[in-house]
């Protein structure tokens, strides 16, 4: 932390230095005393090298963000100096005038980035001018639309209201889960935060009400799914909300209060909620309630205006590829056909040879053998054996992976207001100075949807060797610009947390358990699938009932998350298409390391080449690995 609070400090000078426009000014600044006529001639003003106006722009950057979104700098844990200014009591708000100038100041950051010539500078000087220019075009979405809102994970999210993210849902899981309340102070933050719920809502409905003016509407039921949300978040008294529970759980822990303070604070929580929170749930709830009579009805984002050009700008940054809808939708079924074949194999073995690989699926989730207990006592065995698996594979993984993150990892189920449109598992980091672990969340609305066979390999892909060691990794290069740090590369993070569930194989996990290495491949073809139907979806113009069809008869996945998954990816163009088109590319780059180095290949060396980088682009990932290898050979 002290070399990233000097790096900062050192920046904020430098933005201090740069002032708005000047960054090459060598004017001769000339001046005249009161008591002599003769000239005084001060020094040129320096002239900032490339890699300072570079510094001075990734911490402008990190700034611009954070001020506007306030909510993800409590999750990260940044501070006063981080971000400028104290946040805690911040909220975010979303109008179509606080989107625009969210979007303006980070695109005019990227493309200053983009602009400043670096000679002969090292690699990671290279890396870092690619990747944060990359990054700042990311959090500042397509230029060519105003819809939607900026997300600090899947960057231009196209609807703020839908049922699996966006400002109401991931705004009360922060404050819940990130904002500390250790001091009173820090609870007359999360108070006002509370209070402020109402401008919040507004801003909200602003922007839906603006993007529904271009003709920009959901589908129905993205918009059902919201307003079921919407009304379960206020279905219980105020009293018993999770945002009166969780602070009445961290402020009795408050040694410096009285019981009497505490109370108050906890009545004032109360009163907020019921007065502030509750109504603007529920003015939203009637926005989208009135929106709903002109949602569309067909599924994908082709049907938005210019919705074409939407995806293929979503292709480009949630599947890193220049590859077009039709090239990836062939893919998709190239590789449900070969892991099919794989999964027939065991499945015949093991006596199981009647009717299609999802048909057989279907069959084998419906044996006891393989289910947890819909119970409090089979959700707690299912959260145990979830620790277990962790823990043992931490331990196999040393040989094939050189450096080990520093901060933890816990598992926690989704909370109940959210399961229904939750994916199957999900991942949040820690906060960056370790005071909070990375969170593995693991959806147990339906006991069904998370066998036995195929709890190991999700594990892996949540927590280690997955999204959790890969993403603590990355918290840990404090060298490197923080928004480098936090980077979301879709291809890239959800890329590696796939190829972990391959290197989980390749390291003996599934060594006597044809059952838990069928769960392996069962979640692959999942990928694969997702291929087939977001780009049916929103090219080929499949309807919602057709990828759920097409999705169970090839998976034999319990119903619950093919729905959930299908109407996910008929909220996140895109996005589903990182995993498979990212696992595709690095095992691309481990053969031809293995190709290039023989006998000298060494798995964990190139493992350190792809996780101490950090989150990048497949173009940078395939430079630093080229580079490696033209020093090893």
């Amino acid at each position: 932390m002290n070399k990233n609070l000097k790096s900062s400090l050192l920046a904020s000078a430098v933005i201090a230095a740069l002032g708005l426009t000047a960054c090459n000014d060598t004017t001769t600044d000339v001046t005249e005393t009161k008591t002599t006529a003769t000239p005084t001639i001060t020094a040129p003003k320096e002239v900032l090298s490339s890699k300072q106006q570079l510094a001075a722009l990734y911490q402008q950057a990190k700034q611009s963000l954070f001020k506007r979104r306030a909510l993800s700098a409590t999750m990260y844990g940044l501070s006063k100096k981080d971000v400028g200014k104290v946040i805690s009591g911040d909220m975010e708000f979303f109008s179509p005038d606080d989107e625009k100038q969210l979007r303006a100041e980070l695109l005019s950051i990227s493309n200053k980035i983009a602009s400043i010539k670096l000679a002969n500078e090292d690699i990671t000087a290279r890396n870092n001018q690619q990747v944060m220019a990359g990054i700042t075009r990311y959090f500042a979405g397509d230029p060519s639309f105003s819809i939607g809102y900026i997300d600090t994970w899947m960057g231009l999210s196209p609807f703020i209201v839908n049922q699996i993210n966006g400002p109401l849902i991931d705004i009360p899981r922060v404050m819940q889960n990130d904002q500390p309340i250790t001091t009173e102070q820090e609870a007359l933050d999360y108070i006002t935060r509370l209070a402020q719920f109402d401008k919040l809502a507004a801003t909200i409905i602003e922007k839906q009400t603006a993007d529904a003016a271009q003709n920009w509407l959901p589908s129905k039921v993205t918009l059902q799914g919201a307003i079921k949300y919407l009304k379960g978040f206020t279905s219980v008294s105020a009293e018993l909300h999770p945002f009166v529970s969780v602070f009445r759980e961290k402020i009795e822990k408050v040694k410096s209060l009285t019981a009497e303070q505490k109370q108050s604070l906890i009545t004032q929580v109360i009163d907020n909620v019921s007065q502030i929170v509750y109504p603007a749930y529920q003015s939203v709830e009637k926005s989208s309630a009135e929106l709903l009579s002109k949602a569309r009805s067909e599924s994908g984002i082709w049907a938005q205006p210019n919705g074409g050009a939407y995806y293929q700008d979503a292709i480009k940054q949630l599947g890193d590829s220049e590859l077009s809808p039709s090239e990836i939708h062939q893919i998709g079924l190239d590789e449900v056909a070969r892991i099919s074949n794989a999964m027939n194999d065991i499945l015949q073995k093991q006596g199981y040879k009647k009717g299609s690989v999802g048909e057989r699926m279907v069959a084998l989730n419906e044996e006891p053998r393989f289910l947890y207990e819909d119970s409090t006592a089979g959700r707690e065995e299912l959260l145990n054996d979830i620790n277990g698996y962790i823990a043992e594979i931490t331990t196999k993984m040393a040989p094939v992976f050189k450096t080990t993150p520093s901060y933890q990892v816990e598992v926690k189920s989704f909370p109940v207001e959210v399961q229904d449109g939750a994916p199957g598992g999900q991942y949040t980091s820690p906060a960056v100075d370790g005071s909070k672990p990375g969170i593995y969340w693991i959806n147990l609305r339906d006991m069904k949807a998370n066998p036995k066979f195929g709890l190991k390999t999700l594990t892996y892909h949540e927590a280690n060797p997955g999204h959790h060691w890969q993403i603590a990794l990355n918290l840990d290069q404090a060298e490197l610009p923080f928004l480098r740090r936090i980077a979301p590369y879709n291809a890239y993070a959800e890329g590696w947390a796939l190829y972990s569930e391959q290197v989980a194989y390749e390291l003996g996990m599934y060594e006597d358990d044809p059952f838990g290495d069928l769960g392996r491949l069962q979640a692959e073809l999942f990928r694969a699938v997702r291929l087939v139907v977001d780009t049916g979806l929103h090219d080929k113009r499949w309807t919602r009932e057709q990828a759920i069809s097409y999705m169970s008869e090839q998976t034999g996945t319990a119903e619950s998350d093919v729905v959930a998954e299908i109407e996910r990816y008929m909220a996140w163009p895109g996005q589903a298409l990182g995993y498979k088109l990212g696992m595709l590319k690095i095992l691309s780059l481990r053969e031809q390391a293995k190709a290039r180095l023989g006998d000298k290949f060494d798995l964990a060396e190139f493992h350190d080449v792809v996780l101490l980088n950090g989150a990048v682009p497949m173009a940078v990932l395939t430079r630093n690995v080229n580079h490696w290898l033209d020093n090893k050979s």
